[in-house]
């Protein structure tokens, strides 16, 4: 009864000591009861858990991934997006990359390819973009509206109203513009006005006087002759101008040239008073038979240091680097990336990732009214900030264009 009683006891005490231990995530023990280890996300098992607890190693960026908590999956590789698909989020250590059709392209849910986006006929215009998972969707321009191109992207546009000083030439049409054009004031004459102060006629009507300045088409003749008239008036005031421009600038030529010889002169003077040749300096250069000129030696020490402090130092600068670019060539960048991503951030999430930042930095961005603007000037301030790196990540999301922009023009060299 006493062994019966301890073996209790003894059972009792192991099921204590069981349910004291923290549970184990991996339901899986090493060979001396120990839980065995998971691998984080980003991480895969590089050694299983038996004997010794588990191994685990980070996975390579934008090779391979691992986005579970386990103690037996490896590290798997990334995703490739190629023909019609583009990358629209990197593959990072713990997510692989997302693959969406290609611009211009959707995924067509029936056969699972993508489809080209339909172009919406002439006289109609796009009611709803042309989307990842989604084609184009037309509508027919109501009045007052056209279009007059096919187009996946464009809506109708609002038909154009001549303004006071123009006439409608041509009507707009569903699949045209109006025409106007500008009224020629040769054709039409001025309202007569009404002359108070001359007398009126029995009884108290004003006499209607006409514009004394009111040119008429009774006579084309004499409208082509008023035209030629005015500009062979012209002609003179044209040239006296001319003249005027010539004269000053031959005014000038002889004031530089003048004022020039004047100081040459006063130079001259000053070196003749203060550097007279000594007697001793005479005598020795007529003993030695070496003629010495120390007055162009200075002459020329004086223009060496001249020039030297004329020329402005020179600093190296890495033509490379991003800030280098002109402001227009940056901001091509900045429209070319925007553009495309009207309706989602695309092309430049997918650009921040590739150039090094996490996913609360782009959020950081997507907050600017510019996200991005706000990208690029942020990694242009770094030291890292090169052209190569920005072309090899723009080719990366399939934007060779903007990358082939980015490249230097071929300048032609000629052989001396």
């Amino acid at each position: 009864m006493e062994f019966v009683i301890y073996l209790f006891v003894l059972l009792l005490g192991a099921v204590g000591v069981l349910t004291a231990q923290e549970p184990c995530d991996s339901q899986q023990y090493t060979a001396s009861g120990q839980c065995c280890e998971v691998c984080q996300p980003g991480e895969g098992m590089v050694k299983k858990c038996g004997v010794k607890q588990t191994v685990c190693a980070p996975c390579i960026d934008s090779e391979t991934f691992s986005e579970n908590y386990s103690s037996t999956e490896t590290c798997r590789p990334c995703t490739r997006c190629k023909g019609l698909l583009r990358m629209k989020a990197p593959c990072t250590e713990s997510a692989d990359a997302i693959c969406v059709c290609d611009y211009n392209y959707y995924m067509d849910k029936v056969t699972g390819d993508c489809q080209a986006c339909t172009l919406c006929p002439l006289g109609h215009g796009v009611w709803r973009e042309c989307a990842e998972d989604m084609d184009t969707v037309c509508e027919p321009c109501p009045e007052g509206t056209y279009s007059d191109q096919e187009s996946s992207v464009d809506p109708c546009l609002p038909c154009t109203i001549c303004e006071d000083e123009e006439y409608e030439k041509e009507s707009c049409t569903l699949t045209s513009d109006s025409l106007c054009k500008e009224l020629n004031p040769r054709f039409f004459t001025p309202t007569p006005t009404m002359d108070m102060t001359d007398s009126t006629l029995g009884g108290g009507i004003p006499k209607i006087t006409p514009p004394t300045d009111t040119v008429t088409t009774t006579n084309p003749s004499s409208t082509r002759m008023g035209g030629v008239g005015m500009d062979q008036n012209l002609i003179p005031i044209y040239c006296s101008i001319l003249a005027a421009v010539v004269l000053g600038l031959i005014a000038f030529i002889v004031f530089k040239k003048w004022n020039s010889c004047k100081q040459n002169k006063q130079g001259a003077n000053n070196r003749t008073v203060n550097q007279t040749p000594s007697p001793e300096g005479e005598k020795l250069h007529s003993d030695s038979g070496i003629s010495v000129d120390s007055q162009s030696l200075q002459e020329q020490q004086q223009l060496q240091q001249q020039q030297s402090l004329s020329q402005p130092p020179v600093v190296k600068v890495d033509d490379n680097l991003f800030t280098i670019l002109p402001p227009h060539k940056q901001e091509e960048v900045e429209t070319l990336l925007a553009e495309k991503s009207a309706e989602e951030d695309m092309d430049w999430c997918s650009l921040a990732g590739l150039l090094g930042y996490q996913e609360e930095h782009i959020d950081t961005f997507r907050q600017e009214e510019h996200p991005v603007k706000a990208l690029l000037s942020d990694w242009g301030s770094k030291d890292c900030a090169t052209l190569d790196a920005l072309c090899t990540a723009l080719r990366k999301i399939k934007r060779d264009d903007i990358a082939e922009s980015l490249s230097p023009e071929p300048t032609a060299t000629s052989a001396v």
